[in-house]
């Protein structure tokens, strides 16, 4: 078969593609990786981020608003105040296009001081999760009496705070590499988890809840053959996002 110019670079484009969603975990010449200065703050933000968690609690992080993670920071010298530059940092970064680190999902949340109420949220007994009132929580509880005891939530709402804490340890742990980063976890303001979204798994699976191993689990053949497994990043999607067949989607957007 004769490809034209134009043709064999798009051909080549989605092979390359495809071979970073494969390989994920991978860096991939043309990834944006943070350098000097940019790379210090990540880690300084990232280790104040952290003691934050240790201060307020894993769950109750989960709902922390950007605004509220400012003031506990400033109020807890263990913690202690965000720098203006460590400030700066995660501006930038909120606002930054996804699609520049190689990630063409949708950004849900617009606007970094955006806020969870407590009202519109419950938390699951015995999950350390929270779910979002309304559909989100109508999913779970319809899969949960359907499946029973086998089936476990394994991730609910995050808010902005949240999702920096997940994307940037990601980025930290793969030498500040933020394409890397977003190809397993979307950057803060893009994740549905944000807005309606959650994660099921396996009980007593473990951290392989959380790779292709689900699919063989009686969790997942049951939750797709009656139909609840609507996923938000099928297998060969085009959002720059690796697999995962363990998220459930809710809204449609």
């Amino acid at each position: 078969m004769h490809f034209s110019p134009q043709e064999g670079a798009y051909d080549l484009h989605i092979r390359d593609y495809y071979d970073k969603m494969r390989h994920f975990d991978a860096p991939f010449e043309g990834d944006i990786v943070l350098q000097g200065e940019h790379r210090a703050i990540l880690f300084q933000s990232l280790q104040r981020i952290e003691r934050l968690v240790r201060t307020v609690g894993h769950g109750n992080f989960s709902l922390l608003g950007f605004d509220e993670a400012i003031r506990v920071a400033r109020n807890y010298p263990n913690v202690g105040a965000f720098s203006r530059s460590e400030l700066e940092f995660l501006e930038c970064q909120f606002y930054a296009d996804a699609a520049v680190y190689g990630f063409y999902g949708v950004k849900v949340i617009t606007g970094l001081t955006a806020h969870i109420r407590d009202r519109d949220v419950y938390k699951v007994p015995y999950s350390g999760n929270y779910l979002f009132k309304g559909e989100p929580l109508d999913t779970w509880n319809t899969i949960q009496k359907t499946l029973g005891n086998e089936v476990v939530l394994t991730s609910g709402v995050r808010g902005v705070m949240k999702q920096f804490h997940l994307f940037l340890n990601k980025a930290a742990t793969n030498d500040a590499n933020l394409s890397l980063a977003s190809r397993s976890l979307a950057p803060p303001g893009y994740s549905f988890h944000g807005v309606s979204d959650f994660d099921v798994g396996q009980r007593d699976f473990g951290e392989f809840n959380f790779t292709d191993r689900f699919t063989e689990t009686d969790v997942f053949l049951r939750l797709e053959e009656l139909g609840y497994l609507t996923l938000r990043y099928p297998r060969d999607n085009q959002l720059g996002v690796r697999f995962e067949p363990w998220h459930v989607k809710v809204k449609q957007a």
